[in-house]
C-alpha cells in the first residue's frame, strides 16, 4: 500500500512541475498573431523543374542523334534534329505512326527541357491507322477468353 501511495506522490508531483513549466513558458513567449486562412497565405514557390538543362545543347544533340541511330526502326526515318536552349526540335518524314511519339521520347529521356516535334506522318500511314481503327484492330485492346488467332493452341494443356 505504501507504495502505491509513494508512485501517486511521484507521478502528481512530475505533473505538477511539467504543468509548471508550461505555464511559465506560456508567460515568456510572445503571443503570436491569427495565421491568416490558406487560400490567402503566399506559397513558397518551388524550383521550376527542369528550368536548366543539365546537358550542353551539343551534348543533348548528340545523345538525340545516337538514340535515333540505336533505335533499329527510328534510324531509317533520318530524322533532323535542333536544340537551342534545351529545347529540341525534331523534322521529318516517317510512314508509321508510333515512331513519331516515340522520337519524343527519345528526345525527352536525352535531357530536352521540351520537344516541338514537326515529324510528318504519311497520307498513307494516316489512312491505315484510320483503317485500323475502323475495324476495331487495336493491339492493347484483346478481350480476354477471345481466341488471338486460330493457328495458335491454347496454353497449358488441360490434361
Amino acid at each position: 500500500m505504501r507504495r502505491m501511495v509513494a508512485i501517486r506522490v511521484f507521478v502528481w508531483a512530475a505533473c505538477g512541475l511539467a504543468g509548471a513549466n508550461w505555464a511559465a513558458n506560456a508567460q515568456t513567449q510572445p503571443k503570436t498573431t491569427t495565421a491568416a486562412p490558406a487560400h490567402q497565405r503566399e506559397t513558397p514557390k518551388a524550383p521550376a523543374r527542369n528550368a536548366q538543362p543539365s546537358r550542353s545543347d551539343a551534348q543533348i544533340e548528340a545523345l538525340i542523334r545516337a538514340k535515333l541511330a540505336k533505335s533499329a526502326k527510328l534510324s531509317a526515318d533520318r530524322f533532323q534534329v535542333r536544340v537551342q536552349g534545351g529545347v529540341a526540335t525534331l523534322e521529318g518524314k516517317t510512314d508509321i505512326v508510333q515512331h513519331k511519339g516515340t522520337a519524343t521520347r527519345m528526345a525527352k529521356t536525352a535531357g530536352a527541357v521540351a520537344v516541338n516535334n514537326h515529324i510528318q506522318i504519311s497520307d498513307a500511314a494516316k489512312a491505315k491507322a484510320a483503317g485500323n481503327l475502323e475495324t476495331g484492330r487495336r493491339r492493347a485492346q484483346v478481350k480476354r477468353g477471345d481466341a488471338r488467332s486460330q493457328t495458335t493452341p491454347p496454353r497449358g494443356g488441360g490434361q
